[in-house]
Parts: C-alpha cells; structure tokens; sequence
C-alpha cells in the first residue's frame, strides 16, 4: 500500500459503457496551501461524472489528492487544474468538481468547474411523483 501522495491518476474500464449513468465522489479532506500566506486551506471536493470508457481508480484519486497538500495554489486555480487532470485521465461525457472551501478571513469560496463532452448531451431528467 502506497503511503506517499503520487499525481498518478489511474483508470479502470467502465463496466456499463452504453449507459449514462453518475458517479458521485465526495472528498471532505482536501488540503493546500495559500498562495500568498503560505497558510492551509481546507475544502470539500465534489466529484460528479458521467464516464465513458474509463472511471477514476479511488485509490489512486485519494493519493492525487493528497498530493496537494503541500503545494501553493489559488481556489480557482487548484480546482480547474484538477478537473483538467481527471478529464485527461478519464476523458468523460460529462464531469464537475466542485470545490467548497472553508471560511478564511471572514469569506467562503466555492468554484465549480464543467467539462462536457463534444456532441454528448444528457437525457432529460425523470420527474417521479
């Protein structure tokens, strides 16, 4: 068992390929730091996607995510950075991180973050009574 953090975001094949169906990942212990301050920020990731091919090995997600508890980053770009990185990785139909971080100086930040696959759109929602 790996006990480093590892920027290696490793795949598997979807097992429904002809199905859109959603994968929902909540990630409630994100951490890096300021940028100016040098100081943690913490935030609760939201992984929501749509797969094609291949889906996020968990594992190796949590690893990619430790990875960036030492590293300077903006919100806006921490959270854009790490979609780009799972849409390389995985090349979804659709996916969205959302990136809730906790207070710091009086101010919450939340980004969201959208890929959509050329020419995939989804089906229209299904209202049960």
């Amino acid at each position: 068992m790996s006990t480093t953090p590892s920027k290696d975001l490793e795949t598997f094949p979807n097992p429904a390929p002809d199905r859109d169906y959603t994968i929902r990942i909540r990630i409630p212990e994100f951490t890096c730091l300021c940028p100016k301050t040098g100081q943690p920020d913490f935030a609760t990731l939201l992984l929501e996607y749509v797969p094609d091919r291949r889906c996020v090995e968990l594992k190796a997600l949590k690893l990619y995510v430790w990875s960036y508890r030492d590293e300077g980053a903006f919100h806006e770009a921490v959270t854009n950075r790490i979609l780009g990185d799972l849409v390389a990785a995985t090349a979804p139909r659709f996916m969205r991180l959302t990136a809730e971080f906790n207070v710091r100086g009086g101010l919450y930040t939340t980004v969201v973050a959208e890929h959509r696959a050329a020419g995939w759109t989804p089906a229209a929602a299904v209202a049960l009574p």
